[in-house]
């Protein structure tokens, strides 16, 4: 298997993995907060935050603005609040039936991250990714921090699921990753209360 593909089974990067915050985070901007990691390495970590979405904000009115031409049918999807870093900067989430050689970085088996206009272009249009979102900004950190987090237990790792990365409901997203992990909500304050 290739070492720098994003399904490496090396257990130190994360990469294609959800970051689930604790109530250990000690970062308002992560409160309860579900993120699809795109990239890490030991120079860098980056990730999208999948459940917080753009107060007032929605795809139609965001390509509106952009210029972007859509059909009447498209869906129309809140946009999200990737994370604190370049927030004027749209990313896409989406299912690898829609790729360019040039700026598409594999996540995980069967999904994506584009951030060029393009990929805009191809959600508006008649044959759209089969599955996408939106968001405005990244999770972003240096080298050894995420690790110094995970080793603090502001995070809970689990492995992606489609299902729950492109459901338009934000707000459960939380607490439906943490059961994925088999944790409740309670049993995270109950720990964090017993630290």
């Amino acid at each position: 298997m290739d070492p720098d593909s994003p399904t490496n089974p090396d257990d130190r990067f994360l990469g294609g993995k959800l970051l689930v915050a604790t109530p250990s985070i000690g970062d308002p901007r992560f409160d309860r907060t579900v993120i699809l990691m795109c990239d890490h390495s030991p120079e860098h970590a980056m990730g999208i935050v999948i459940n917080k979405p753009v107060e007032g904000l929605r795809m139609p009115e965001l390509f509106a603005q952009l210029g972007i031409e859509r059909p009447d049918d498209a869906p129309d999807k809140p946009v999200l609040l990737g994370g604190p870093v370049d927030r004027d900067r749209g990313f896409v989430i989406h299912t690898m039936d829609y790729a360019t050689e040039d700026s598409t970085l594999p996540v995980c088996a069967g999904l994506a991250l584009t951030a060029t206009k393009d990929v805009l272009e191809a959600i508006a249009s008649c044959s759209p990714p089969r599955r996408s979102l939106l968001a405005l900004g990244y999770a972003g950190w240096g080298a050894g921090q995420l690790e110094e987090e995970l080793a603090a237990n502001a995070w809970l790792v689990t492995e992606p699921d489609e299902a729950l990365i492109f459901d338009s409901t934000a707000e459960t997203k939380w607490e439906r990753a943490l059961d994925l992990i088999g944790v409740t909500p309670e049993h995270l304050s109950f720990l964090a209360g017993h630290a």
